[in-house]
């Protein structure tokens, strides 16, 4: 009888399987960042921290510019372990990506996310004006940073953890306390929040119905 029955399982255990691995968190990918790109010499800087690496629309030698549609600095991998002074320079392809002010960034995901945790990677040295943001706002929600002003020397990573946000998109701004703020990377951590194909869900429901309908016949 079990030699019968038990394949008649597998289309259950499937569906149940495929839900599982869809809730697995990982690090997420990032398809494109909106924003204003980073400030520089023509807004008072010693260099420019322009995203000089951007890939989509906007002007990337610009302070100010609108830039749209691609990545860059924030999202290559390359995370800073100096202060900006020693990393940046005038060509502005520096690790920092800074501006004057407090940067609203959107970043956009290629399908809908759970984000479980956001790390933040800034400069928090003190010099010339530069610190961590005091908070980032996420969504709307604001988290204040109460090590912005312990100077940390140059890099510093501010973690999010618990957020539990859905969707394909999320805003960030650095909140910034004196002049500048700079940022060298941002990483998101969740997983993807899978809409299951039609036929994945019938045969999820096909093989529980199968298998209720086997254990009341074994009752009966």
């Amino acid at each position: 009888m079990f030699r019968r029955t038990a394949p008649l399982f597998l289309p259950a255990l499937a569906a149940l399987a495929f839900f599982a691995a869809a809730a697995h968190a990982d690090p997420l990918t990032v398809s494109s960042y909106d924003m204003p790109n980073g400030d520089g010499q023509a807004a008072g800087g010693t260099y420019n921290y322009w995203d000089a690496t951007y890939n989509g629309s906007g002007h990337r030698h610009h302070d100010g510019s609108l830039l749209s549609g691609g990545t860059g600095a924030l999202t290559d991998g390359v995370i800073a372990t100096q202060p900006w002074d020693v990393v940046s320079n005038s060509q502005g392809t520096g690790e920092y990506v800074g501006w004057k002010g407090s940067p609203t960034i959107t970043f956009h995901f290629g399908s809908t996310v759970t984000i479980d945790s956001i790390t933040l990677y800034v400069d928090d040295s003190n010099v010339g004006g530069v610190t961590s943001p005091s908070a980032v706002v996420v969504g709307g929600t604001t988290y204040d940073n109460s090590n912005y002003a312990n100077y940390f020397g140059g890099a510093q990573a501010i973690k999010l953890s618990g957020l539990d946000i859905v969707g394909n998109s999320v805003t960030v701004t650095l909140v910034d306390p004196t002049s500048w703020v700079f940022m060298s990377e941002i990483t998101f951590d969740g997983f993807v929040t899978s809409v299951p194909e039609p036929g994945n869900v019938a045969m999820m429901l096909a093989g529980l119905g199968l298998m209720g309908w086997m254990a009341r016949r074994r009752r009966a």
